[in-house]
């Protein structure tokens, strides 16, 4: 029992550790501004404009907010996958369906519940992303370390 425990433990670790990175990258791309800036646009969501002009201490809570997600993401899937063993199974393309999912609910409930003062439009670009760099690392490290 506490053998599965440790190993729901780690993908969930593990998974939002990759999550976090995956999803770190995509903004650095996708939004070419520096790490900082956007680790303030994530801790915007709890202290709104005021984020930016809080330097690194913003950027920090920013940081600690964001892996803080990726790994409740992780956490998320891995539990669903107890009741749902298709998930572990076929890690692929429901990872990948798992990363569309995160990026739309957290574009449609937790940024409308945000102090963020405006929603961007639709970005199809970050969907993807989020299904290759979020969802898909979640379940294929879920997949690795449940199953052995």
């Amino acid at each position: 029992m506490a053998d599965g425990a440790s190993r729901k433990g780690a993908a969930i670790l593990a998974g939002g550790l990759a999550a976090g990175v995956g999803d770190s990258l995509l903004a650095l791309l996708l939004y070419r501004v520096p790490l900082r800036v956007i680790y303030q646009s994530v801790a915007a969501g709890l202290l709104g404009r005021a984020s930016y002009g809080g330097g690194l201490r913003t950027a920090a809570l920013g940081m600690f907010l964001h892996f803080f997600i990726a790994t409740t993401a992780a956490a998320v899937y891995v539990v669903a996958g107890r009741y749902a063993p298709v998930l572990a199974r076929r890690p692929v393309p429901c990872g990948l369906a798992y990363g569309v999912a995160v990026y739309l609910f957290m574009k449609y409930v937790v940024l409308p519940l945000s102090a963020v003062p405006r929603l961007t439009p639709f970005d199809g670009a970050a969907m993807a992303g989020h299904a290759v760099l979020v969802g898909l690392p979640i379940a294929l490290l879920a997949s690795a370390f449940v199953r052995r």
